[in-house]
């Protein structure tokens, strides 16, 4: 799939809006930046940037203020994380609305706007707030995988608006999800946890190439509450949950082993059991441990299953992590992104 590539405009002293990622963990005891993956992953377009002399204007969202302004959700933990990933560099935090709609910029310098979710054009998409934004820069960049999965203002308006093209770890991510489904080991295993249902829409999508589907975590919860979310299908192995409730029972942790032993192109996103708990860490270990002994593609997505495997030290045993959970599925399994299919206008 061919996107724009950002090394194929003159970016010099233009100002370029960056839609970041930096949906980021915060310690619940001094309110900063917990795991700074996320912010990471960005800096390699920035730097770029900067070494064309733009002005660097980055845009990005934290947690889900529902359109109001709430210090909570205020990005300037993540402006002091980057204060100190990149100290040689000017950094300005905006941190009104875009009532004004003005920004003093210069070469070589960055600015990071205030939560975009404290207005509620962002999720209700509208083309205000995208010209709002749009009116702020020259050229756009979306460097957000993880969030193109949802029709926002900054994701798939605000792109039509303005020349724009992918980040690099956008177009890494696509690169390496892709060679995933064009040409894949099989048997290809989709394991899907954690307790959003969101996960559950991508299967008929998953059901017309992989080999099985394997549902752990609380979602066979979710199904047996909600019949309509139920698939049945051969494909589709579902998991059952310990007296404990917190984690995968034995029986069903031997057979989903024994499945993903069998393994060419593994899948996952999603903790099996209750992480935080010590009583619900037992499956997702095991299985994680499991997938880490295959020589099989081995790609997982998702904060909560970078944290997971990052808990018990199985981080460098997976091929890819992408940067995004429901993203990462939904594109695996439809094949496109309402972010991806901006760019591609």
């Amino acid at each position: 799939m061919k996107l724009p590539d950002l090394r194929n405009f003159d970016l010099k002293e233009k100002r370029v809006l960056v839609r970041c990622d930096f949906d980021v963990p915060l310690s619940e005891s001094d309110r900063k930046v917990a795991d700074d993956t996320r912010i990471q992953t960005s800096l390699p377009t920035i730097q770029f940037l900067l070494n064309q002399n733009a002005k660097v204007i980055l845009l990005a969202h934290l947690g889900r203020p529902e359109g109001q302004v709430n210090e909570e959700f205020s990005l300037k933990p993540v402006f002091e994380k980057l204060q100190e990933l990149l100290p040689r560099t000017k950094i300005n935090f905006q941190i009104n609305e875009l009532s004004n709609c003005e920004l003093k910029t210069e070469d070589n310098e960055i600015t990071l706007l205030e939560n975009l979710r404290f207005n509620k054009g962002e999720e209700e998409n509208s083309l205000e707030f995208a010209q709002k934004l749009a009116s702020l820069g020259d050229f756009y960049i979306n460097e957000a995988f993880a969030v193109s999965h949802r029709e926002h203002a900054s994701i798939v308006t605000l792109p039509r608006l303005l020349p724009h093209a992918a980040g690099f770890n956008f177009q890494k991510e696509i690169t390496v999800l892709s060679s995933a489904f064009e040409n894949p080991k099989r048997p290809v295993v989709v394991i899907l946890g954690g307790v959003k249902e969101d996960k559950l829409k991508v299967i008929p999508g998953f059901l017309t190439w992989v080999d099985r589907i394997l549902i752990g975590g609380y979602l066979p919860v979710l199904i047996n509450k909600q019949p309509n979310l139920a698939i049945k299908d051969p494909k589709i192995e579902m998991g059952t949950l310990a007296e404990n409730k917190l984690d995968l029972d034995l029986g069903t942790i031997e057979r989903f082993s024994s499945v993903i032993q069998k393994a060419g192109t593994i899948i996952w996103a999603g903790p099996m059991g209750k992480i935080e708990d010590e009583e619900g860490q037992n499956s997702t270990r095991i299985i994680g441990q499991v997938i880490g002994s295959l020589n099989a593609l081995r790609i997982a997505g998702g904060g909560d299953t970078e944290a997971a495997l990052t808990k018990f030290n199985l981080l460098a045993n997976m091929d890819y992590i992408s940067t995004g959970g429901t993203a990462m599925l939904e594109f695996l399994a439809n094949g496109d992104l309402p972010g991806l299919a901006a760019l591609r206008e």
